[in-house]
């Protein structure tokens, strides 16, 4: 389990931090006339990836499937409350259907032994 809140955690952060980098450009002008600057922000971004998913893989015992469809359900229900919360987005009925799925990716790669 432990494998398995490092790797969720890392996943959190890194999608957090990759919201800003890239639609940061749609808020602040700073950050959309210095893309150079905010690719580099890149770097340590990807290394939480990697210690996602390195953890994430132990959790599953060595299978990369289980860890790339969390990836991608962390990475929906992430940008789909920081959309809502940062530009005023609303849940529309397809974006809550797809959140919905995505928790649904998450709690099948958890619970379907």
């Amino acid at each position: 389990m432990k494998n398995f809140l490092i790797g969720l955690t890392y996943g959190i952060v890194a999608q957090i931090l990759t919201f800003f980098q890239l639609q940061g450009q749609f808020k602040y002008p700073i950050m959309r006339d210095n893309p150079f600057i905010m690719a580099l922000f890149g770097v340590p971004i990807s290394l939480l990836y990697i210690y996602s998913v390195k953890h994430l893989v132990a959790y599953f015992e060595g299978e990369l499937w289980p860890s790339r469809l969390m990836g991608f359900a962390i990475g929906a229900i992430i940008f789909t409350v920081m959309s809502w919360v940062w530009f005023k987005e609303p849940l529309s009925l397809k974006t809550g259907i797809c959140l919905g799925l995505s928790t649904c990716i998450m709690l099948i790669q958890l619970f379907w032994k």
